[in-house]
């Protein structure tokens, strides 16, 4: 399946540098798991944390996750490098390369052309190898339809409070919490939804930040289920005990997803010529119509890629 339509409700994010936190993650139920040589390694070990991250990507134990790196940004000496080794000797068993700290399409262009070299020069499908920028500052997202649109290998759009938060001068410490002094709506909505509407525009998923509060799991439910209700696809963990509200939160309830099921297959039905030609029909008390399919195939295409099971049938008017 393309990693553009596996689910990743759950992004757990494993520092490079440790082997025991990287094998531990390969038997974890996250969605993808991405290891990283950015802001999680000390620049005094990130050549190393380089080849203990290939070594374990090329190895076996892990699941169905997708597999990704986080490299360092383009402004440091470390990004040629990161991606050169990494792919180079483990390209075959990774999925996406996280881009950090993107101001505009450039950056995104660069590495999808080191991509390429990398991937020929190794025998690699070119290509496969997708992108995941992440959106870090003021620039970077005035700037996000050009990068959502800079390479075919592009996945996702991922949001980086903490660094955005600072780009922006907000006035916390507390990553993804209200700043002191807004007491009305959200502080973050207009990011959110700019970066959503960019996602969804142009066909990639949208990925929330992390929640740094790791022990507070109603914290991070209470903010997964602020970015899940605005339609976002997942959130970073950094915790496993945080993957299991992840996989929750974003994944449709199971009524929910027996209903958009029903609506489907109704609908479905009831346009047909079997079904008398209609394009507005009732549905138990609800009338359902072409927006209704839409909006139901919204729900199923997540439970649908969650592995959710319904629990419920349509049973035809001929047939009851």
């Amino acid at each position: 399946m393309c990693s553009v339509s596996r689910p990743r409700r759950s992004v757990l994010a494993v520092p490079g540098s440790s082997r025991k936190m990287i094998d531990k993650a390969k038997g974890l139920p996250a969605d993808e798991v991405f290891l990283d040589l950015e802001d999680a390694v000390s620049p005094l070990v990130k050549r190393e944390a380089r080849a203990t991250i290939a070594d374990a990507l090329a190895e076996d134990g892990w699941g169905d996750q997708i597999k990704v790196v986080r490299v360092n940004d383009w402004t440091t000496e470390w990004t040629y490098a990161d991606v050169a080794e990494v792919v180079g000797r483990a390209g075959a068993h990774l999925d996406a390369i996280l881009l950090p700290k993107v101001p505009d399409a450039s950056h995104v262009q660069a590495l999808d052309l080191l991509l390429t070299q990398v991937e020929k020069e190794n025998g690699l499908d070119v290509g496969r190898i997708g992108i995941e920028p992440q959106i870090e500052n003021a620039i970077g997202l005035t700037n996000i339809d050009a990068i959502a649109t800079a390479s075919p290998r592009v996945q996702t759009l991922v949001f980086g409070p903490a660094d955005f938060m600072a780009s922006i001068n907000m006035r916390t410490l507390v990553v993804g919490e209200q700043p002191d002094g807004y007491d009305r709506g959200d502080a973050y909505h207009h990011i959110l939804m700019t970066i959503l509407l960019a996602a969804r525009a142009h066909g990639v998923q949208a990925i929330d930040g992390p929640y740094l509060q790791i022990r507070d799991i109603e914290g991070f439910r209470r903010s997964a289920q602020r970015t899940a209700a605005l339609g976002f696809d997942g959130k970073w963990v950094l915790h496993p005990t945080q993957i299991e509200a992840a996989n929750e939160v974003f994944s449709p309830r199971q009524d929910d997803y027996d209903r958009a099921e029903l609506i489907l297959d109704a609908y479905e039905f009831h346009t047909s010529a079997a079904g008398g030609k209609r394009g507005a029909v009732m549905l138990g008390n609800e009338m359902i119509d072409e927006a209704s399919r839409k909006m139901a195939l919204v729900i199923s295409a997540k439970g649908r890629a969650a592995g959710m099971k319904r629990t419920t049938d349509f049973v035809r008017p001929d047939e009851g």
